[in-house]
Protein backbone atom coordinates (compact mmCIF):
# COMPACT_ATOMS: atom_id res chain seq x y z
CA UNK A 1 0.00 0.00 0.00
CA UNK A 2 2.81 2.34 -0.81
CA UNK A 3 1.64 5.92 -1.05
CA UNK A 4 -1.71 5.15 0.58
CA UNK A 5 -2.83 7.70 3.15
CA UNK A 6 -5.16 5.86 5.56
CA UNK A 7 -6.32 9.13 7.11
CA UNK A 8 -7.93 10.04 3.76
CA UNK A 9 -10.47 7.19 3.91
CA UNK A 10 -13.96 8.53 3.45
CA UNK A 11 -15.73 5.23 4.02
CA UNK A 12 -15.02 1.88 5.62
CA UNK A 13 -17.18 -0.66 3.79
CA UNK A 14 -17.65 -4.02 5.53
CA UNK A 15 -19.41 -7.19 4.47
CA UNK A 16 -21.98 -8.33 7.01
CA UNK A 17 -23.83 -11.65 6.84
CA UNK A 18 -24.32 -12.49 10.50
CA UNK A 19 -21.63 -15.17 10.48
CA UNK A 20 -19.05 -15.11 13.24
CA UNK A 21 -16.41 -14.08 10.68
CA UNK A 22 -18.46 -11.14 9.48
CA UNK A 23 -19.16 -10.05 13.05
CA UNK A 24 -15.40 -10.03 13.71
CA UNK A 25 -14.91 -8.01 10.50
CA UNK A 26 -17.67 -5.57 11.54
CA UNK A 27 -16.03 -4.97 14.91
CA UNK A 28 -12.65 -4.38 13.25
CA UNK A 29 -14.22 -2.09 10.63
CA UNK A 30 -15.96 -0.06 13.34
CA UNK A 31 -12.68 0.45 15.19
CA UNK A 32 -10.96 1.42 11.94
CA UNK A 33 -13.72 3.86 10.96
CA UNK A 34 -13.56 5.44 14.40
CA UNK A 35 -9.78 5.77 14.19
CA UNK A 36 -9.90 7.26 10.67
CA UNK A 37 -12.92 9.49 11.26
CA UNK A 38 -14.59 7.69 8.35
CA UNK A 39 -18.18 6.69 7.77
CA UNK A 40 -18.99 2.99 8.39
CA UNK A 41 -20.92 1.22 5.60
CA UNK A 42 -22.07 -2.24 6.74
CA UNK A 43 -23.23 -4.07 3.59
CA UNK A 44 -25.46 -7.13 3.43
CA UNK A 45 -25.61 -8.71 -0.03
CA UNK A 46 -28.49 -11.00 -0.92
CA UNK A 47 -29.63 -13.05 -3.88
CA UNK A 48 -33.02 -14.59 -4.63
CA UNK A 49 -33.28 -18.26 -3.63
CA UNK A 50 -31.83 -20.23 -6.51
CA UNK A 51 -30.07 -17.13 -7.81
CA UNK A 52 -31.12 -14.58 -10.41
CA UNK A 53 -31.58 -17.11 -13.23
CA UNK A 54 -34.19 -18.99 -11.16
CA UNK A 55 -35.88 -15.72 -10.21
CA UNK A 56 -36.13 -14.71 -13.87
CA UNK A 57 -37.79 -18.04 -14.76
CA UNK A 58 -40.38 -17.84 -11.99
CA UNK A 59 -43.33 -15.49 -12.51
CA UNK A 60 -43.94 -15.42 -8.74
CA UNK A 61 -40.38 -14.28 -8.02
CA UNK A 62 -41.13 -10.78 -9.26
CA UNK A 63 -43.70 -10.41 -6.51
CA UNK A 64 -41.29 -11.74 -3.91
CA UNK A 65 -38.30 -9.48 -4.72
CA UNK A 66 -39.59 -6.67 -2.49
CA UNK A 67 -40.17 -9.14 0.34
CA UNK A 68 -36.68 -10.60 -0.02
CA UNK A 69 -35.18 -7.10 -0.07
CA UNK A 70 -37.16 -6.21 3.07
CA UNK A 71 -36.07 -9.42 4.82
CA UNK A 72 -32.43 -8.70 3.95
CA UNK A 73 -32.81 -5.23 5.46
CA UNK A 74 -34.32 -6.74 8.60
CA UNK A 75 -31.44 -9.23 8.81
CA UNK A 76 -28.88 -6.42 8.57
CA UNK A 77 -30.73 -4.37 11.20
CA UNK A 78 -30.86 -7.45 13.46
CA UNK A 79 -27.12 -8.10 13.14
CA UNK A 80 -26.30 -4.45 13.82
CA UNK A 81 -28.61 -4.48 16.84
CA UNK A 82 -26.97 -7.67 18.16
CA UNK A 83 -23.52 -6.11 17.82
CA UNK A 84 -24.18 -2.56 18.95
CA UNK A 85 -27.34 -3.06 21.03
CA UNK A 86 -29.14 0.21 21.52
CA UNK A 87 -25.83 2.05 21.64
CA UNK A 88 -24.46 4.04 18.74
CA UNK A 89 -21.22 2.57 17.37
CA UNK A 90 -19.40 5.88 17.85
CA UNK A 91 -19.13 6.56 14.10
CA UNK A 92 -21.43 7.76 11.35
CA UNK A 93 -23.03 4.66 9.88
CA UNK A 94 -24.92 3.99 6.64
CA UNK A 95 -26.23 0.40 6.46
CA UNK A 96 -26.65 -0.80 2.87
CA UNK A 97 -28.54 -3.78 1.44
CA UNK A 98 -27.39 -4.81 -2.04
CA UNK A 99 -28.91 -7.38 -4.35
CA UNK A 100 -26.15 -9.55 -5.74
CA UNK A 101 -23.39 -11.99 -4.87
CA UNK A 102 -21.34 -10.82 -1.87
CA UNK A 103 -17.96 -10.34 -3.59
CA UNK A 104 -19.19 -8.26 -6.54
CA UNK A 105 -21.65 -6.36 -4.32
CA UNK A 106 -18.90 -5.35 -1.89
CA UNK A 107 -16.52 -4.32 -4.68
CA UNK A 108 -19.28 -2.29 -6.35
CA UNK A 109 -20.07 -0.53 -3.06
CA UNK A 110 -16.43 0.18 -2.18
CA UNK A 111 -15.88 1.88 -5.52
CA UNK A 112 -13.70 4.81 -4.44
CA UNK A 113 -9.94 4.69 -4.17
CA UNK A 114 -10.13 6.31 -0.72
CA UNK A 115 -12.47 3.63 0.64
CA UNK A 116 -11.26 0.74 2.77
CA UNK A 117 -13.03 -2.60 2.25
CA UNK A 118 -13.11 -4.96 5.24
CA UNK A 119 -14.04 -8.62 4.80
CA UNK A 120 -13.99 -11.65 7.05
CA UNK A 121 -11.24 -14.02 5.96
CA UNK A 122 -13.33 -17.12 6.54
CA UNK A 123 -13.12 -19.82 9.14
CA UNK A 124 -10.01 -21.66 8.10
CA UNK A 125 -7.52 -19.55 9.96
CA UNK A 126 -4.95 -16.93 9.08
CA UNK A 127 -2.74 -19.24 6.99
CA UNK A 128 -5.68 -19.66 4.61
CA UNK A 129 -7.06 -16.17 5.04
CA UNK A 130 -7.50 -15.62 1.34
CA UNK A 131 -9.04 -18.99 0.45
CA UNK A 132 -12.64 -17.76 0.68
CA UNK A 133 -14.44 -16.81 -2.50
CA UNK A 134 -15.61 -13.43 -1.20
CA UNK A 135 -12.27 -12.25 0.15
CA UNK A 136 -10.47 -13.62 -2.92
CA UNK A 137 -12.88 -11.77 -5.24
CA UNK A 138 -12.50 -8.54 -3.27
CA UNK A 139 -8.71 -8.73 -3.28
CA UNK A 140 -8.67 -9.34 -7.03
CA UNK A 141 -11.19 -6.69 -8.07
CA UNK A 142 -11.36 -3.87 -5.50
CA UNK A 143 -10.06 -0.42 -6.45
CA UNK A 144 -9.36 0.34 -2.80
CA UNK A 145 -7.33 -1.32 -0.04
CA UNK A 146 -8.87 -4.53 1.32
CA UNK A 147 -8.45 -5.68 4.91
CA UNK A 148 -9.11 -9.42 5.29
CA UNK A 149 -9.80 -10.00 8.99
CA UNK A 150 -8.79 -13.40 10.35
CA UNK A 151 -11.33 -15.33 12.39
CA UNK A 152 -11.60 -14.62 16.08
CA UNK A 153 -9.99 -17.08 18.48
CA UNK A 154 -13.51 -17.85 19.70
CA UNK A 155 -14.44 -19.13 16.25
CA UNK A 156 -11.44 -21.47 16.21
CA UNK A 157 -12.37 -22.77 19.65
CA UNK A 158 -16.00 -23.32 18.61
CA UNK A 159 -14.87 -25.26 15.53
CA UNK A 160 -12.57 -27.38 17.67
CA UNK A 161 -15.40 -28.22 20.08
CA UNK A 162 -17.70 -28.99 17.14
CA UNK A 163 -15.13 -31.37 15.62
CA UNK A 164 -14.66 -33.17 18.95
CA UNK A 165 -18.41 -33.50 19.48
CA UNK A 166 -18.91 -34.76 15.94
CA UNK A 167 -16.13 -37.32 16.34
CA UNK A 168 -17.59 -38.59 19.62
CA UNK A 169 -21.06 -38.76 18.09
CA UNK A 170 -19.74 -40.83 15.16
CA UNK A 171 -17.97 -43.17 17.57
CA UNK A 172 -21.17 -43.57 19.64
CA UNK A 173 -23.18 -44.36 16.52
CA UNK A 174 -20.68 -46.97 15.40
CA UNK A 175 -20.68 -48.51 18.86
CA UNK A 176 -16.99 -47.95 19.38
Amino acid sequence: MSGYDASAAARVVVGVSGSLGSVTALRRATTLARRLGAELWPVLAWEPPGGDPAARRSPAAGLLIEDWQRLAGQRLASVLDEIFGGDAPGVRMRPVVVRGAPGPALVATADREDDVLVVGAGRRGLHRAFSGRVSRHCLAHAVCPVLAVPPSPLESELLSVHRRCTWHLRMDIRGL
